[in-house]
């Protein structure tokens, strides 16, 4: 089921007042909205365990092309100093020298490249990811969520992604080696982003 062909009913089921599926109705200009959006990520820690992170602090805006996905884009800005795993001490140390340097680059930034419908309701955008002032490209799969208008006349799209990286092609090198063998901090990040858009006035 492709992203333009849900039917009303399906939709207003899950959401409520459904958005016309029609491609001439998605097509627009959107801002993320971050208090129903969230920007995440997970990292192994010390080789047993998964750490959880989020940025609670970003911008971002889409433009969907309802006729011709592939003319899609997306924008994003996040907070370098925004970030939360729920450790203030770890925090800190992320937002250090020894990471993300937060004060010297205090943004990390997304901007879309190239826009694929893959079919039924999967699509992959690719683009520039720039960290620590290093930009390298990033493909994010995406599924798309829904598109339906919320209690306050809000037309919203949604959709959820996941990438991944490997944070030393970014610079973030930062590391500990274990006793028992291994590093504290695992070089492969997985990227993870639930999105909610508005249609701008």
């Amino acid at each position: 089921m492709s992203i333009f062909s849900r039917s009303n009913t399906q939709t207003a089921a899950a959401t409520g007042t459904a958005v016309s599926p029609e491609p001439a109705a998605l097509t627009g200009d959107y801002t993320i909205d971050p208090a129903h959006s969230t920007i995440g990520f997970v990292a192994r820690h010390a080789m047993v365990t998964n750490v959880k992170g989020s940025f609670q602090d970003f911008t971002g805006t889409l433009h969907l092309d309802g006729t011709d996905p592939s003319q899609s884009t997306a924008s994003l800005d996040v907070v370098m100093d925004s970030i939360d795993t729920g450790n203030a001490d770890r925090d800190g140390h992320l937002k250090s020298a020894d990471f993300f340097k937060a004060d010297e680059f205090p943004a990390m930034t997304f901007r879309s490249t190239k826009a694929e419908a893959l079919g039924g309701d999967d699509y992959r955008i690719t683009g520039d990811l720039t960290i620590l002032g290093t930009t390298r490209p990033l493909v994010i799969d995406l599924e798309f969520n829904g598109a339906a208008k919320d209690p306050f006349g809000n037309e919203r799209v949604g959709f959820e992604g996941k990438a991944e990286i490997l944070r030393s092609e970014w610079g973030l090198t930062w590391n500990a080696a274990l006793e028992t063998g291994g590093v504290l901090v695992s070089d492969k990040i997985k990227l993870n982003f639930d999105i909610s858009a508005i249609r701008n006035a």
